[in-house]
């Protein structure tokens, strides 16, 4: 039988309804009869003619009316092509291996190519690779922001499958295949991203400038110029401010409130904060030069949370040393300046106030824990020394916190071993120390100030009463919530800081001579005999450890080398390559000998007796990883080349490690981290 094409759907029961109306007519007809038998023959009569009248219209209009609905159909789908070609939005249909097969005026208008152009869409948009695309492992859309001659799109893939397309067509038979297309729309949201940016721009930062040195500065000045001193920094900071459009308050005798456009923070960083070395310029006469330290917020969730963030920020400059700009986010901490050598504070007072909040602290616990970092050296060990020694004369318990003990150290550790005048629980591993730490125990932390690279950093968490004592730069990973924070960045060691605080915990403190030498060593070796780092300070500390037993012969003694670490440390020495004709890199083969590290740090030291070198690098394998021990004297901060590579220290005395690369790659990101700081007149 020939198939024709029939109406179905809600058509179709339109175009009949009035053949089941006169199915109703029929039905009133019988009605009718009942009633009466005129009256029905009548409506028989009238329903036989409208029976007639419907079927004939019906059988005459069917045809047309299918033709009609065929041209329709033709009409509305070259309609919908042309509207599909004329469309604003760029589109276009890619085959499975992302290829263009089709595209639309707007789609060849933003790519400047012209119909029928059927290459890869990678041609167009190297950043979208056929791995990006949507495919058979079941992901059926893909989305990607992508930038094209300036303009900004996210670009829309959708998977449109052959299989279910061919199963409402009559020319196609696709049951057995599994191909599709890949429908492709660009948005352009340039104009959007302008507005959120502009928007972002014109949100609130909030900066904090405090004057390091303020003290410091007045009194090199006559007393009748101070006031002239103070006018011109102030001068200098409000018209550099209002420069970038900014407000700055005055809010005490050395400190600023500054309030600026997140912008105007951007065009800061630019010029990397040209306010810290343009307030060096403001010169009176005075001896000292004043230094300024910068912190700023942003990207907050409300105006108080940046005022936090600049209050951090500003904590982290102070605690680096000053003369700094510091830039705190949610998510990062980035770090400007830092170049000269930290002023030394003539006055103990902070100490002072510091040794009697740690006596406090001790008095009301029963037991101290005392932890320095991991592979702990001299100035560790003789740090914890001196904080056991203070909780001992406070009667409290305490132990020293020791899983390793290291060569460097093995000397002073056997003064307390096997000596009946200590306890023998006076040095305990990290997992006695867990044991012993309770609710009522305090942990002090010397030495260090990150707490992923102390002695036990799980013990952090069972301590609720932290202590930090260190002497090192801080960085974007602090120990968080200590009780007590004791960072002083310019003094020479964390014995320095100890022996002073001894001096006022308690009146006319005794210590042992294994005590005294111990700390004194420290000092000694952190200051490299009193030739790096030493100010009047470290050596009135070393005066009082001198009064208390520590003898110098006897240290002395306690540090000779061996033959074999002595050869080590010249072959470092003497294999030295002169980079950028200031710079000293070497590597330190000391695989057989127990410390390898400090011999390479004893080699970097070494290599700055040599004229014209500003800072030396003494590379380390050891254990799998690579150690690097920078040293300078005071011309270059070697402290933010290695922030720059995960490590930190000093100014002039630094160390970083790096896990996962050889020596060779190693040095090679050394001599581009340099390179890139001095193309950027970062050090």
């Amino acid at each position: 039988m020939k198939k024709r094409i029939r109406l179905k759907g809600r058509i179709k029961t339109y175009i009949q309804f009035s053949i089941y109306l006169g199915f109703l007519l029929c039905v009133v007809d019988a009605a009718v009869f009942m009633i009466d038998l005129r009256s029905g023959i009548l409506v028989t009569g009238f329903t036989l003619f409208y029976f007639l009248i419907t079927l004939s219209l019906y059988f005459y209009n069917k045809p047309v009316l299918m033709n009609e609905l065929v041209s329709f159909a033709t009409e509305y789908g070259q309609i919908q092509r042309k509207l599909l070609r004329e469309m604003d939005l760029p589109y276009a249909l890619l085959d499975d291996n992302g290829k263009v097969i089709w595209t639309n005026q707007a789609f060849e208008t933003v790519v400047h190519q012209p119909k029928g152009y059927s290459k890869s869409i990678t041609s167009l948009f190297p950043a979208i690779t056929r791995d990006r695309l949507p495919d058979d492992s079941g992901v059926d859309e893909a989305q990607y922001e992508l930038e094209y001659e300036g303009n900004e799109y996210v670009a829309k893939f959708r998977k449109i499958s052959l299989k279910e397309m061919a199963e409402h067509s009559d020319v196609i038979d696709a049951r057995d295949y599994d191909g599709y297309l890949i429908a492709l729309y660009l948005y352009d949201e340039t104009a959007l991203h302008i507005a959120l940016q502009e928007v972002d721009d014109q949100s609130l930062a909030v900066g904090m400038i405090y004057l390091d040195n303020y003290e410091e500065a007045l009194e090199s000045v006559e007393e009748v110029r101070r006031s002239l001193l103070i006018a011109l920094i102030d001068r200098k900071v409000n018209k550099y401010i209002s420069g970038y459009d900014g407000i700055c308050k005055k809010l005490e005798k050395d400190k600023y409130l500054v309030i600026l456009r997140k912008k105007s923070v951007s065009q800061l960083q630019e010029v990397r904060f040209d306010l810290l070395e343009d307030v060096k310029t403001v010169n009176i006469g005075n001896e000292m030069a004043v230094t300024i330290s910068i912190g700023v917020g942003l990207n907050g969730l409300s105006y108080a949370q940046n005022y936090e963030f600049a209050r951090n920020a500003i904590d982290l400059a102070l605690g680096r040393g000053g003369d700094q700009a510091v830039v705190k986010t949610s998510d990062s901490v980035v770090y400007y300046g830092g170049k000269s050598l930290q002023v030394e504070k003539n006055t103990r007072v902070k100490a002072r106030v510091k040794a009697h909040a740690l006596r406090e602290i001790i008095t009301s616990k029963d037991t101290v824990l005392v932890m320095g970092h991991r592979m702990p050296d001299v100035d560790s060990f003789g740090a914890a020394v001196g904080i056991y020694r203070i909780a001992q004369t406070l009667g409290r318990k305490a132990h020293i916190v020791l899983s390793d003990v290291t060569p460097s150290i093995a000397p002073m550790v056997e003064l307390f071993r096997n000596n009946s005048e200590y306890e023998e629980d006076m040095i305990i591993g990290s997992q006695a120390a867990i044991d012993a730490a309770n609710g009522n125990c305090v942990l002090v932390v010397v030495d260090v100030n990150k707490p992923s690279i102390t002695e036990c950093p799980e013990l952090l968490k069972f301590c609720k009463s932290v202590v930090v004592l260190d002497h090192h730069r801080q960085g974007v990973e602090t120990i968080e919530n200590a009780t007590l924070s004791y960072v002083e960045p310019y003094a020479s060691s964390a014995c320095e800081m100890v022996s002073e605080i001894l001096q006022y915990t308690y009146d006319n403190i005794k210590i042992r001579a294994e005590e005294a030498d111990c700390m004194y060593s420290g000092i000694m070796i952190d200051t490299n005999n009193f030739m790096t780092k030493t100010g009047v300070r470290t050596f009135e500390a070393a005066a009082f450890l001198r009064r208390n037993g520590a003898d110098v012969t006897r240290v002395r003694k306690l540090f000779r080398e061996d033959a074999q670490e002595y050869k080590a440390r010249a072959d470092a020495v003497s294999q030295a390559e002169i980079y950028k004709q200031f710079f000293a890199i070497s590597i330190c083969s000391a695989d057989e000998l127990p410390s390898p590290t400090i011999i390479g740090a004893q080699a970097a030291n070494e290599l700055l007796n040599i004229r014209g070198i500003k800072a030396s690098f003494v590379l380390t394998d050891y254990q799998g990883k690579i150690y690097i021990s920078a040293r300078s004297i005071d011309e270059v901060n070697v402290q933010v080349i290695m922030e720059r590579m995960g490590g930190g220290g000093h100014m002039s005395t630094a160390a970083c490690q790096m896990e996962g690369v050889g020596i060779i790659e190693a040095i090679g990101e050394l001599k581009r981290t340099i390179d890139s700081m001095l193309e950027n007149n970062e050090i």
